[in-house]
Protein backbone atom coordinates (compact mmCIF):
# COMPACT_ATOMS: atom_id res chain seq x y z
CA UNK A 1 0.00 0.00 0.00
CA UNK A 2 1.12 3.60 -1.13
CA UNK A 3 2.62 5.79 1.95
CA UNK A 4 -0.73 8.25 2.58
CA UNK A 5 1.77 11.37 3.41
CA UNK A 6 3.60 11.02 -0.04
CA UNK A 7 -0.58 11.07 -2.22
CA UNK A 8 -1.06 14.16 0.13
CA UNK A 9 1.95 16.02 -1.15
CA UNK A 10 1.27 15.38 -4.54
CA UNK A 11 -1.84 17.55 -4.16
CA UNK A 12 -0.05 20.51 -4.83
CA UNK A 13 0.60 19.55 -8.65
CA UNK A 14 -2.56 18.26 -9.47
CA UNK A 15 -4.43 20.30 -12.36
CA UNK A 16 -8.18 20.11 -10.60
CA UNK A 17 -6.52 20.45 -6.88
CA UNK A 18 -4.61 23.79 -8.48
CA UNK A 19 -7.71 24.79 -10.57
CA UNK A 20 -10.01 24.57 -7.91
CA UNK A 21 -7.67 26.97 -6.00
CA UNK A 22 -7.35 29.36 -8.70
CA UNK A 23 -11.32 29.68 -8.87
CA UNK A 24 -10.98 30.71 -4.69
CA UNK A 25 -8.66 33.30 -4.92
CA UNK A 26 -10.68 34.59 -8.05
CA UNK A 27 -13.93 34.59 -6.29
CA UNK A 28 -12.09 36.12 -3.01
CA UNK A 29 -10.41 38.95 -5.32
CA UNK A 30 -13.86 39.53 -7.29
CA UNK A 31 -15.80 39.70 -3.82
CA UNK A 32 -13.16 41.77 -2.45
CA UNK A 33 -13.22 44.23 -5.47
CA UNK A 34 -16.81 44.46 -6.03
CA UNK A 35 -18.10 44.14 -2.27
CA UNK A 36 -19.87 47.59 -2.61
CA UNK A 37 -22.02 46.35 -5.08
CA UNK A 38 -23.08 42.78 -3.27
CA UNK A 39 -23.01 40.76 -6.50
CA UNK A 40 -21.63 37.58 -6.49
CA UNK A 41 -19.89 36.21 -9.82
CA UNK A 42 -22.47 33.87 -11.07
CA UNK A 43 -24.99 37.01 -10.41
CA UNK A 44 -22.71 39.43 -12.27
CA UNK A 45 -22.62 36.65 -15.37
CA UNK A 46 -26.40 36.66 -15.09
CA UNK A 47 -26.63 40.34 -15.51
CA UNK A 48 -23.72 40.25 -18.03
CA UNK A 49 -25.76 38.14 -20.11
CA UNK A 50 -28.74 39.73 -19.91
CA UNK A 51 -27.34 43.17 -20.42
CA UNK A 52 -26.06 41.81 -24.09
CA UNK A 53 -28.86 39.30 -24.84
CA UNK A 54 -32.18 40.84 -23.57
CA UNK A 55 -36.07 38.84 -23.50
CA UNK A 56 -33.64 35.41 -23.03
CA UNK A 57 -35.35 32.85 -21.05
CA UNK A 58 -33.96 31.34 -17.62
CA UNK A 59 -33.11 27.86 -19.58
CA UNK A 60 -31.48 29.72 -22.35
CA UNK A 61 -29.39 32.23 -19.64
CA UNK A 62 -28.51 29.29 -17.20
CA UNK A 63 -26.90 27.90 -20.93
CA UNK A 64 -25.21 31.00 -21.16
CA UNK A 65 -23.77 30.87 -17.75
CA UNK A 66 -22.86 27.29 -17.54
CA UNK A 67 -25.25 26.53 -14.53
CA UNK A 68 -28.15 24.27 -14.64
CA UNK A 69 -31.91 25.55 -14.67
CA UNK A 70 -33.30 25.43 -11.19
CA UNK A 71 -29.76 26.62 -9.60
CA UNK A 72 -29.99 29.43 -12.27
CA UNK A 73 -33.73 30.31 -11.12
CA UNK A 74 -32.34 30.96 -7.54
CA UNK A 75 -29.77 33.41 -8.94
CA UNK A 76 -32.41 35.21 -11.05
CA UNK A 77 -35.34 35.09 -7.81
CA UNK A 78 -32.25 36.81 -5.78
CA UNK A 79 -31.88 39.50 -8.77
CA UNK A 80 -35.31 40.10 -9.01
CA UNK A 81 -36.11 40.31 -5.62
CA UNK A 82 -33.03 43.30 -5.55
CA UNK A 83 -34.70 44.86 -8.41
CA UNK A 84 -32.17 44.22 -11.09
CA UNK A 85 -34.33 42.10 -13.16
CA UNK A 86 -37.15 41.58 -14.01
CA UNK A 87 -39.37 38.36 -15.79
CA UNK A 88 -42.31 39.28 -18.59
CA UNK A 89 -44.19 36.53 -19.95
CA UNK A 90 -43.20 35.89 -23.45
CA UNK A 91 -45.35 37.23 -26.40
CA UNK A 92 -45.00 33.47 -28.07
CA UNK A 93 -45.64 31.37 -25.55
CA UNK A 94 -47.13 31.68 -21.90
CA UNK A 95 -45.13 29.30 -20.44
CA UNK A 96 -42.16 31.01 -20.74
CA UNK A 97 -40.45 34.40 -18.90
CA UNK A 98 -38.02 36.40 -20.63
CA UNK A 99 -35.71 38.10 -18.64
CA UNK A 100 -34.80 41.56 -18.40
CA UNK A 101 -31.89 44.05 -16.89
CA UNK A 102 -33.84 46.83 -15.17
CA UNK A 103 -32.95 50.34 -15.43
CA UNK A 104 -31.08 49.55 -11.94
CA UNK A 105 -29.58 46.51 -13.03
CA UNK A 106 -28.27 48.29 -16.34
CA UNK A 107 -26.75 51.11 -13.89
CA UNK A 108 -25.22 48.60 -11.57
CA UNK A 109 -23.33 46.84 -14.67
CA UNK A 110 -22.29 50.32 -15.21
CA UNK A 111 -20.68 51.68 -12.07
CA UNK A 112 -19.31 47.91 -11.30
CA UNK A 113 -16.93 48.18 -14.35
CA UNK A 114 -14.05 49.74 -13.23
CA UNK A 115 -14.10 47.49 -9.84
CA UNK A 116 -14.73 44.36 -12.63
CA UNK A 117 -11.90 45.28 -14.50
CA UNK A 118 -9.67 46.04 -11.03
CA UNK A 119 -10.26 42.25 -10.17
CA UNK A 120 -9.93 40.92 -13.61
CA UNK A 121 -6.30 42.44 -13.57
CA UNK A 122 -5.25 41.42 -10.24
CA UNK A 123 -6.36 37.85 -10.75
CA UNK A 124 -3.68 37.87 -13.35
CA UNK A 125 -0.98 40.48 -12.13
CA UNK A 126 1.05 37.75 -11.49
CA UNK A 127 1.81 36.66 -14.99
CA UNK A 128 3.64 38.83 -17.29
CA UNK A 129 2.02 40.31 -20.31
CA UNK A 130 2.46 37.33 -22.25
CA UNK A 131 2.48 34.46 -19.89
CA UNK A 132 -1.52 36.47 -19.19
CA UNK A 133 -2.39 36.03 -23.10
CA UNK A 134 -0.95 32.42 -23.07
CA UNK A 135 -2.80 31.45 -20.00
CA UNK A 136 -6.19 32.82 -20.94
CA UNK A 137 -5.65 31.25 -24.29
CA UNK A 138 -5.22 28.10 -22.52
CA UNK A 139 -7.78 28.35 -20.33
CA UNK A 140 -10.27 29.03 -22.96
CA UNK A 141 -8.76 25.74 -24.65
CA UNK A 142 -9.42 23.71 -21.93
CA UNK A 143 -13.16 24.27 -20.90
CA UNK A 144 -14.19 24.62 -24.81
CA UNK A 145 -12.69 21.25 -25.16
CA UNK A 146 -14.12 19.73 -21.79
CA UNK A 147 -17.49 21.39 -22.23
CA UNK A 148 -18.98 18.69 -22.76
CA UNK A 149 -17.94 17.15 -19.66
CA UNK A 150 -19.26 19.54 -17.64
CA UNK A 151 -22.80 19.42 -15.09
CA UNK A 152 -24.33 22.28 -17.01
CA UNK A 153 -22.73 22.28 -20.99
CA UNK A 154 -22.41 25.88 -22.45
CA UNK A 155 -24.30 24.82 -25.95
CA UNK A 156 -22.41 25.74 -28.61
CA UNK A 157 -22.62 28.53 -31.01
CA UNK A 158 -22.62 26.44 -34.30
Amino acid sequence: MENPSALTSDLAVLPGHLIRRLQQIAVAIFLEDTADFGVTPVQYAALRWLGSSPGIDQRTLAGKVGLDTSTLGGVVDRLEARGLVSRQPSATDRRVKQLLLTENGAQLLLDMEPALQKSQQRILAPLSAKKQTQFLNLLVELVDKNNDLSRAPIPSED
